[in-house]
C-alpha cells in the first residue's frame, strides 16, 4: 500500500494560491510545494491536512474538492491535494524558507518542485473555470 502526503492547494478570496518554499531535506530544499505532509497512523486524510496546515502554518483551513487522485511521490509515496481555504488565523512560515501567495500569472514566477509542477496546473485549470 502506498505511504499517503497530504497537501493544501490554499487559495484567498482574491484568487491567489499559496506557496511555501521547502527547508529540507537538502536536496527539495529551496524548491516551492504545497504546504502539507504524511497522515499518520489511524489518521483520514481530511484530518492529517488539518492537522499540517496548523503544524507548518499556524492557520486553521477547511478542505474543500480534491485535485485529481494520487500523484507519485518519490520512495513508494503518493500526493493527495485538496483545494482549501483559510477560516482561522494568518499563514507563518514555520517549517518553510518562505511562503509567497500567487496570482494566476504569478504561478511559475517560483522554482516549483517537479512532483508539485502537474498539480499546478490542475489547480490553475480549476481556478480558471477550466
Amino acid at each position: 500500500m502506498d505511504k499517503v502526503v497530504v497537501g493544501a492547494a490554499i487559495v484567498d478570496g482574491n484568487g491567489r494560491l499559496l506557496a511555501a518554499q521547502r527547508a529540507d531535506p537538502p536536496e527539495l530544499a529551496g524548491g516551492w510545494e504545497f504546504p502539507g505532509g504524511k497522515v499518520d497512523p489511524g489518521e483520514d486524510d481530511r484530518t492529517a491536512l488539518i492537522r499540517e496546515c496548523q503544524e507548518e502554518l499556524g492557520v486553521v483551513v477547511e478542505a474543500g474538492e480534491q485535485v485529481g487522485g494520487d500523484w507519485p511521490l518519490a520512495g513508494g509515496y503518493v500526493l493527495r491535494v485538496w483545494l482549501a481555504e483559510i477560516v482561522a488565523g494568518e499563514p507563518v512560515a514555520r517549517e518553510h524558507l518562505d511562503l509567497r501567495w500567487l496570482t494566476m500569472d504569478e504561478l511559475y514566477d517560483v522554482q516549483w518542485l517537479p512532483a508539485d509542477l502537474p498539480i499546478v496546473r490542475a489547480v490553475q485549470g480549476r481556478l480558471d473555470g477550466g
